[in-house]
């Protein structure tokens, strides 16, 4: 995954009625004994004036604290029969019960609202915790609060996403967005709502519309075909088939039973399958990540994809969570899923089958060239269409799309490695004295600092972007481990994975520095793949020329790496390279099994913090500058005590750095015009004409994606494209 993960949006809206009696998009409302309103539309309610009795005396019992915010105007709240409140201050042990219950799951249909298939039943939210209980009790409360009512005055509500909020350490608190329903005779304009807090009418998100296609699909002879079963190819595939278009599905992978037990094999001491592996296989890269579904994309298919996550098996809460994720544990069964649904819609699906070749005619493909990833055999099959979702480790698909004409560019990447501490220090460092309390689990962080491009020592106060390199974390597991991500042989590789439970006993993090185009030497566009190539192979062999085993990994820790990193030489005291401590030199020739306790340097004597190294093939203490180029090594070690500085104890001298993680994003794009579909490098570069190849990039691989949610709607995006070119017939 890469660095462009944070999270979705919802549109704003006004004035809109919501359903009156019935269940809010299939989610259970919370309804108070107290509250006569439930459900139902409160008859006669006065929206704007005409205070009633039970109103006057709500003002009464509630009053106007002096908390409360400005002049609040309801008239925006007319009609509305159900209000989204935002910035509810929830205290800890409301979140003890979980409001996620099976009621909200939605039945496992197709996502669409065209006649031929039912729409499902969309959740706009997720349940409130169970009447009558203490978290219910405390999260009407809260409500209340924040509205200026009665805890009576409010009829019901549905939780519809929560946050934790830890800027004060002493006030660790949910932070909480409801859909409310007000006793009947309650009027909006007797809210008072507090400072902070955010009243609009509640607008419940749209399903995924598909239109019906089966009339207009190709024959048999001419398929639309789908390259990679990742987030995009998985999400594409899904629309196309339930759109009647019966696409062919392509994975040159393992499906992902054996993909599992190819990786167990593999982290056990086993040889490397090149078709089974934490890159490639059914899912993709992100099965066996954290799982992470946030996104910096604003899209309306966020929340379609989280749907449709939670239809194929995900756990409910995703749905409200501000920071969701499923957890490598339950991402296996849930891809599975998705594949039997585009089965059952029509699609096919093909597995250890690698696409070698993409034959155009007339500018447009006419046909592909498929390959059994085990045998070599190959075959030739006719397409319409061809969507390129085949990841960013699927390198041999740049070279293809390269000798094939197509246009290509480079992109920024960034490369590192991955630091490991253990959980309990994220806990205490993030929530403090609340880091026990049992609602709130494992922490997590995300920072970001800049430095001097270039490391001589001296700051600049140029402005430039290119006199500064971004340095930050990505893709934080909370209590995860580090994973052998290696899939050519001969390379090492790291990332990073946590369970659903995200119970482990470390903590760890991608710690990366940016990769510029213009930091790689010449035009070609293949260098950055060159690049990556180099460092995972040069990892591998200083691993072993260390002593370690095969693809056991470089590992060196933070006081021993920024010991080399700020020598003025380069070069520690007694001629060792990069800085590594003569005390350490016992415990790097030899390979670290994970779980170990590592030996104490001298840089580190001062530290209580002990790390366990979890990487599966376990790790050899070397000198990372020996793997890494060094403007990122540079890079790192400036950044490592800027991120101290925003959370204590990152930087501790005995946190391990493992490495190098390479796979952050593709360092190469496939360039496409608006229509999606792929340009060629002979089209003009001032032309206006869309492209009209038929072939089209999607996802993370072909550079329009960073992470699991912005490559699944990058897919969704791409098939509503396909979908609109045959309904134009």
């Amino acid at each position: 995954m890469s660095s462009k993960d944070a999270r979705g949006d919802k549109g704003a809206s006004t004035g809109k009625r919501v359903g009156g009696n019935k269940k809010m998009s299939g989610a259970k409302l919370s309804i108070g004994s107290k509250g006569t309103g439930g459900g139902k539309k409160a008859a006669g309610r006065p929206h704007r004036g005409g205070k009633t009795k039970s109103q006057a005396s709500s003002r009464q019992r509630t009053g106007r604290p002096s908390h409360r915010g400005a002049s609040f105007d309801a008239s925006a709240l007319e009609g509305a029969e159900f209000i989204e409140v935002s910035n509810v201050a929830l205290p800890l042990d409301a979140g003890l019960e979980s409001p996620a219950s099976e009621v909200n799951r939605p039945t496992p249909v197709p996502l669409s609202t065209e006649t031929n298939h039912p729409a499902p039943a969309t959740p706009a939210a997720s349940p409130a915790p169970a009447e009558g209980s203490h978290a219910e009790s405390l999260s009407r409360a809260a409500i209340a609060s924040a509205l200026g009512v009665a805890p009576e005055d409010v009829a019901s509500f549905s939780l519809v996403k929560r946050s934790v909020d830890a800027r004060k350490k002493s006030n660790v608190h949910f932070n909480a967005t409801y859909a409310v329903h007000l006793a009947q005779g309650v009027a909006y304009d007797a809210l008072s709502p507090a400072r902070g807090v955010n009243v609009r009418a509640y607008d419940p998100p749209a399903p995924l519309a598909i239109p019906d296609l089966r009339s207009l699909a190709t024959s048999s002879d001419e398929r639309i075909v789908v390259a990679g079963t990742g987030p995009a190819g998985l999400f594409c595939a899904l629309y196309l088939a339930e759109a009647g278009l019966r696409p062919l599905v392509v994975e040159r992978g393992a499906a992902v039973d054996e993909r599992t037990a190819a990786i167990e094999s593999f982290n056990a001491g086993g040889p490397l399958d090149a078709a089974a592996n934490v890159q490639f296989g059914e899912g993709g890269a992100g099965t066996f990540s954290d799982g992470k579904l946030t996104t910096g994309t604003k899209s309306p298919h966020i929340r379609h994809v989280l749907e449709a996550f939670v239809q194929a098996g995900a756990p409910d809460e995703i749905l409200w969570q501000a920071k969701p994720h499923i957890g490598t544990d339950k991402l296996p069964a849930v891809v599975k899923s998705i594949r039997e649904r585009i089965i059952s819609a029509g699609g096919e699906v093909c597995f250890l089958t690698r696409l070698v070749d993409i034959e155009l005619a007339g500018g447009a493909v006419r046909s592909v060239v498929l390959e059994d990833s085990r045998t070599g055999a190959r075959k030739a099959v006719e397409a319409s269409r061809v969507i390129v979702a085949c990841g960013h480790s699927a390198r041999d698909i740049f070279e293809l799309a390269r000798d094939r004409g197509f246009a290509l560019e480079r992109k920024p990447f960034s490369m590192g490695v991955r630091i490991e501490h253990p959980q309990s220090l994220i806990n205490r460092a993030q929530y403090g004295a609340a880091a026990k309390h049992a609602a709130l689990g494992a922490a997590d962080y995300k920072m970001a600092v800049r430095v001097p491009a270039c490391a001589n020592g001296t700051r600049t106060d140029v402005a430039s972007d290119n006199a500064t390199r971004g340095v930050y974390t990505f893709c934080m597991c909370p209590g995860g481990e580090v994973v052998a991500a290696a899939s050519e042989e001969g390379g090492v590789v790291v990332n990073g994975m946590s369970r659903f439970a995200r119970d482990g006993e470390n903590s760890n993090s991608a710690l990366f520095a940016d990769v510029r185009p213009d930091d790689l030497p010449g035009n070609d566009v293949m260098e950055g793949v060159r690049l990556q190539r180099e460092v995972e192979h040069a990892a591998f062999e200083l691993a072993c020329r260390n002593g370690g085993v095969p693809y056991a990994a470089p590992a060196q820790t933070v006081g021993d790496f920024l010991v080399g990193a700020t020598s003025s030489s380069g070069q520690a005291e007694g001629g060792q390279p990069g800085g590594t401590v003569a005390a350490a030199s016992e415990a790097r020739r030899r390979t670290v099994a994970p779980g170990s306790h590592r030996r104490v340097g001298a840089a580190e004597s001062h530290s209580r913090l002990f790390v366990r190294p979890s990487y599966p093939r376990g790790v050899v203490w070397c000198d990372l500058r020996e793997c890494l180029p060094e403007f990122i090594c540079d890079a790192l070690a400036q950044g490592l005590p800027l991120l101290d500085a925003k959370l204590h104890g990152f930087a501790d001298p005995s946190a391990v750095l493992t490495g190098p993680e390479t796979r952050s994003s593709s360092p190469i794009r496939m360039v496409r015009g608006e229509n999606f579909q792929a340009r060629l490098a002979s089209d003009l570069p001032d032309s206006d004409e869309e492209p009209a190849t038929r072939v089209y990039p999607c996802g993370e691989g072909a550079g329009y994606a960073g992470g699991i949610m912005s490559a699944a709607v990058d897919g969704l995006r791409v098939a509503e494209a396909i979908a609109a070119e045959f309904s134009s017939r």
